[in-house]
């Protein structure tokens, strides 16, 4: 895609001539939607970015928010790789994977911990399965490769994501002060030194490629511009750059992604208002006769940009050695414009903060999105229960999770498959410090946010809030992925509007200050746009690795915090059975309520209430050896998905009401048979353990 005419008007005017054909292609990757944000940008200023906790916010490779506490940092950041992963499912996600890890990385922090957010078209379709295997394997492969375990994340299905799946990757990291790394440059003279793979041809023009609209005939057609990963090399660099930060070599970093050198290489420089003279003949590339604008933009992996002084280069290169990995000084900071030099001839010579930060914002129309219509289907509980119990959306999910190593680094406390993940930060205790645990909740659900945008992205917040409250956590920061249509078209940008302003307020209400993110606009395919996706990412913290299990002990009673609410807009049963209504209004949830529960002496279990509604949290609580006994008011109460409430089995259901500041209502009690047992407005329905395993293994029972 070349340079719109409009923006070459203005980087001529800038330069004071015509740009060269490499300027041409890096302000064009520089400044598409995928890195410059031009139609969301004007939208991210709804979001609270701050609180005491926040070291670094928005705007460099990674968030890094501090344990209260604790002298520990948390790195936090989130990637979308979308386009991608239609065209080569497999390396497309995989590279995902190691893009997230290198905004670690760069960060100075060693990642410790990943989440996925997958979206895909109707399970039913082979191609859609297709991408699901795909992704998965190289989620797996990569994450599997390079130790970093996947602890926690969401599989959603949905007939807007037939042409363009979604896949969202988000990266824990830790670090301490001392160690910390950004990408701003610092200094005049100090070298940028690349480090890790060769450069090839592999991914070229991927920023571009990501701010289109996919064609027909994507998967043939773009292969090029999708880059190819090896996490072998990532795991090398991964502990490469932990011995240059062990010996304070690192000025400033950032890892090559979007617009590969020519991205991250001005983008640092403009960060530090400073400037760059680079000789791209000195890059060390893997393919014979490649050209300067090939050199620039291709998007190889696993490669990192270094800021270093002068007399810390030689050091830089042996430990680069000692790992195998590739080295090259290609210049260095100056105090001038972004110059790019190739076998003598000046490709490059702009201001870095013109490429980096000056593309024009887009002024778009928008227009509001409507309500659906309340079609309420008339089913029979059975009915229905079996339909929502073995749907693909709120069936388990084990098939997935089951292919990643969660428990490398052993810092996992909780396994997949529960409300939220726990990473145990071993460094506190060490310290002297009480048991601390890190939650970890990451998803969206796009029923949701097609019923309503606003109150469903408001209500993604208050679902990963709540995840974190049923562990007994207090959230401390978020990252979002907002994934879009093509934001060109009113309806499509109006509700993908809506949706930034209900997460922005979700998060306030949930008190979860969005660190970081990332946008990814024009998924929109023959198919049609996706739907207004905001994949949440949230990071909570607690006291102590005891925290109440999501199953069911069968020792007490069970109690709804929050009472029930029969709106069913957004839900998996309207889904199942074809009919609509507007999402419910959950702006006064439950969230606090549910932390004061889960930690509560009597409580023995917890489980948060969302896919699916109570019938899937009741299912989810059974075991074997433990069910539960039940009373429903109506079908409503049974299936509505509205977030920010929880089932509690207490051991004493009158002291937990005493403490917890909202409505608890009685729902029955745990038993010791292993048999859900519902009573629904007069209708009964038993299911017992294995029938619900057996209903539940959907992905399991088409997949394997």
């Amino acid at each position: 895609m070349p340079l719109a005419e409009s923006d070459r008007r203005l980087v001529e005017a800038e330069l004071g001539r015509d740009p060269t054909r490499a300027e041409a292609a890096l302000f064009e990757n520089l400044w598409s939607e995928h890195c410059a944000y031009r139609s969301s940008r004007p939208l991210l200023s709804a979001f609270t970015t701050d609180s005491d906790d926040v070291v670094v916010g928005p705007g460099d490779d990674a968030a890094v928010v501090s344990v209260p506490g604790t002298d520990q940092l948390v790195t936090f950041g989130v990637e979308s790789h979308n386009h991608p992963s239609y065209v080569d499912p497999y390396d497309g996600a995989a590279t995902g994977v190691g893009g997230i890890v290198r905004d670690t990385l760069s960060m100075g922090a060693y990642p410790i911990a990943l989440a996925d957010a997958l979206y895909f078209g109707g399970f039913s379709r082979d191609h859609s399965r297709y991408l699901l295997d795909g992704v998965v394997e190289g989620i797996s492969d990569y994450g599997n490769a390079i130790g970093v375990p996947t602890v926690t994340g969401s599989t959603q299905f949905h007939d807007g994501y037939e042409g363009n799946p979604l896949v969202n990757v988000a990266c824990v990291g830790l670090v301490t002060e001392d160690r910390l790394v950004t990408a701003a440059a610092k200094e005049p003279g100090n070298k940028l030194v690349l480090v890790g793979n060769a450069t090839g041809r592999d991914g070229l023009g991927g920023a571009s490629f990501a701010s289109e609209d996919l064609a027909e005939d994507a998967e043939t057609e773009d292969r090029p511009a999708v880059q190819v990963g090896d996490p072998y090399t990532e795991k090398l660099l991964v502990e490469a750059n932990e011995a240059l930060v062990d010996e304070d070599l690192l000025q400033a970093a950032r890892d090559l992604g979007a617009a590969g050198l020519g991205g991250a290489s001005s983008e640092l420089v403009a960060l530090g208002d400073l400037g760059a003279h680079i000789d791209l003949a000195k890059v060390h590339q893997r393919e014979p006769n490649m050209n300067a604008l090939e050199i620039l933009l291709a998007e190889s992996q696993e490669r990192m940009c270094y800021e270093v002084r002068p007399e810390d280069v030689d050091r830089v290169r042996k430990i680069a050695e000692r790992f195998d990995l590739g080295c090259s000084v290609i210049g260095e900071v100056t105090d001038g414009n972004y110059v790019c030099k190739f076998e003598g001839e000046t490709v490059v010579d702009a201001p870095a903060e013109f490429l980096a930060d000056g593309a024009p914002m887009n002024d778009l129309e928008r227009e509001e999105p409507s309500e659906p219509e309340t079609d309420l289907p008339d089913i029979d509980v059975e009915e229905a229960f079996d339909a929502v119990l073995s749907s693909p959306n709120t069936a388990s999910k084990r098939w997935v999770y089951r292919q990643y190593d969660h428990e490398v680094g052993n810092r996992t406390l909780r396994r997949p498959g529960d409300d939220a993940a726990e990473l145990a930060l071993h460094e506190v205790a060490e310290a002297g410090g009480e048991d601390t645990a890190l939650a970890f909740s990451a998803g969206s659900n796009p029923n949701w946010t097609d019923s309503s945008p606003y109150r469903g992205a408001y209500a993604t917040a208050v679902e990963n809030a709540t995840n974190l409250a049923a562990v007994g956590a207090e959230p401390l920061a978020a990252v979002d992925c907002l994934n879009g249509g093509n934001p060109e078209k009113p309806d499509v940008y109006g509700e993908f509007a809506a949706a930034v302003d209900g997460l922005a307020d979700g998060c306030r209400a949930v008190d979860a200050p969005v660190v970081g993110g990332n946008v990814s606009l024009y998924n929109d395919s023959n198919a049609g746009p996706v739907p207004p996706t905001t994949t949440l990412a949230m990071l909570g913290v607690r006291q102590g690795y005891d925290a109440p299990g999501m199953a069911a002990a069968g020792e007490g009673d069970l109690v709804l915090v929050g009472g029930h609410d029969e709106t069913l807009g957004g839900s998996e049963y309207l889904a199942q059975f074809d009919g609509s209504a507007p999402f419910p209004d959950v702006e006064d949830s439950s969230v606090e309520a549910v932390r004061t529960a889960a930690t509560h002496d009597a409580t023995l279990a917890v489980h948060d209430v969302s896919d699916g509604g109570l019938a899937v949290t009741l299912a989810e609580m059974v075991k074997e050896s433990a069910g539960v006994e039940v009373d429903v008011p109506s079908v409503g109460a049974l299936f509505s998905e509205a977030p920010g409430r929880a089932v509690v089995e207490t051991t004493d259901a009158g002291a937990l009401r005493d403490v917890v500041d909202a409505s608890v209502v009685d729902l029955g009690e745990a038993t010791g048979d292993g048999v859900l047992s519902l009573a629904v407005a007069g209708e009964s329905v038993d299911y017992d353990f294995q029938a619900i395993v057996d209903a539940r293994r959907v992905l399991e029972r088409e997949l394997d």
